[in-house]
């Protein structure tokens, strides 16, 4: 208990509250920086999941079998196009994928 309150009367390292108000906005601003862009980066490869899911080719078709006492009909099932297939390219930004975001010349006008 001794050694606690010792710690605590020593000011012989104090560090002025100026030097850590700088290192904490130092530390914030790299942050924001650093979440940003792991956040572009997120949206972009989730983008490149849906395209990759997208385009999974998902016909298929059997024709009929027929055995000794019983037959099987064909099947099969075509998978049409949706509004994004075939519109994305390796190393493109993602195609329908619309992130919102505020305009920055808008941020400035009083309107």
């Amino acid at each position: 208990m001794q050694v606690l309150m010792r710690f605590w009367n020593d000011d012989v390292g104090v560090v002025v509250s100026a030097e850590l108000v700088l290192i904490a906005t130092i530390l914030v601003i790299g942050m924001i920086v650093g979440l940003t862009t792991v956040r572009d980066q997120v949206v972009q490869e989730l983008g490149d999941v849906a395209a990759a899911i997208a385009s999974v080719n998902q016909s298929y078709s059997f024709s009929g079998a027929t055995g000794h006492h019983s037959s099987t009909a064909g099947s099969d099932y075509r998978d049409l196009s949706d509004d994004c297939d075939g519109t994305d390219t390796a190393g493109a930004p993602a195609s329908c994928i619309d992130v919102c975001g505020i305009d920055s010349s808008a941020e400035g006008s009083g309107s």
